[in-house]
């Protein structure tokens, strides 16, 4: 069976929280956020290793907050994030070992992926195709120029909004990545680098409350939908 190894980007300072701690370690439910998150993976048969991606100075404490007191065995080396999450994943993608065949990239700050979403991704990367999971916009979208008037209203039914986990054959996003910085052009998500290296991407099914946390409002969220799991 093929080797599947998920990248954990979390070397972000969270400014947006207004915190002293960076976001990825501020308690949820009574345990580092982070912690939440690779402890989904941990429990995942899927999921055979796991690769934290920090800043420098926050090794110790994912070590001795996140990683040991939660018996996270999956992950075996920690590795160091670059300036932004783009060069962060980069990183990750050059420590992979040679046997990693499908890749996942997961977002420190999301801690509510479930173990299906984990197994789908899995699956389709395992037959060669790149997926993210998503869930349908609920919002009129407008597209609006510089002066704040509206210039188009995008067709909502076609519209989704990407989340991660993204899985890949590892190859694949090898290619892009290093595509990407061969032409200087960066990405908002994994798969736009895929999607522009002539690759299809689809989108499956995630979940609203999928969440990605910035905002303390969405630590407050996360509580709720901790309380109600």
């Amino acid at each position: 069976m093929s080797k599947v190894t998920v990248l954990v980007p979390a070397a972000g300072m969270g400014r947006r929280m207004g915190k002293a701690v960076a976001k990825q370690f501020l308690p949820l439910g009574g345990k580092p956020l982070l912690a939440h998150t690779l402890l989904a993976f941990q429990r995942s048969p899927e999921i055979d290793e796991i690769i934290p991606i920090l800043s420098e100075e926050d090794m110790e404490t994912c070590l001795q907050n996140v990683i040991e007191p939660n018996h996270i065995t999956k992950v075996k080396t920690l590795v160091v994030g670059g300036r932004e999450r783009q060069d962060s994943v980069y990183h990750g993608i050059r420590k992979l070992d040679q046997d990693a065949e499908v890749v996942l990239v997961h977002d420190g700050v999301r801690p509510f992926v479930t173990p299906a979403m984990i197994a789908q991704c899995v699956d389709y990367a395992r037959r060669g195709e790149c997926v993210a999971v998503g869930v349908p916009l609920k919002d009129t979208v407008k597209e609006v120029d510089d002066r704040g008037i509206v210039r188009a209203t995008l067709e909502r039914s076609r519209l989704w909004a990407v989340q991660t986990p993204q899985a890949f054959p590892a190859r694949i996003l090898r290619q892009a990545y290093e595509a990407s910085y061969a032409t200087k052009r960066s990405g908002t998500d994994d798969a736009t680098l895929v999607e522009r290296a002539g690759h299809e991407v689809r989108i499956i099914m995630g979940s609203y409350e999928n969440i990605k946390i910035t905002t303390p409002e969405d630590l407050v969220l996360a509580e709720e939908i901790l309380k109600g799991r």
